[in-house]
């Protein structure tokens, strides 16, 4: 098969898969949920596939994965006193890099 061929017939089926897969809850479900348990599934659902995504890059984007570790309880402890994005992203990356530099010292 030329692969030009190949390359847009899988273009069609990745736009037709991802089309279905937008389109078909909207054709299967036209009343609003009232359901409180499906509705809080529902709630919980874009946290939940952000978590997945980001716990396991956290672990395997480091040097080591006990500087990932030391990196995510500090960025743990400054998110929970109430710190904003910028400083607990800043303090984990300085952890982390902080952690590596000594370890390559000694």
């Amino acid at each position: 098969m030329n692969k030009h061929l190949a390359f847009f017939l899988y273009l069609a089926v990745a736009a037709g898969v991802t089309y279905l897969i937008r389109m078909l809850p909207l054709v299967f479900c036209r009343k609003e949920i009232t359901n409180k348990y499906v509705k809080s599934f529902l709630y919980y659902i874009p946290y939940t596939v952000l978590t997945a995504m980001t716990v396991p890059a956290i672990f395997y984007s480091t040097g080591s994965t006990l500087s990932a570790i030391i990196g995510t309880a500090v960025a743990v402890v400054l998110a929970y006193f109430g710190r904003g994005l910028l400083t607990v992203a800043i303090g984990a990356v300085t952890s982390v890099f902080l952690f590596e530099l000594l370890m390559s010292i000694f």
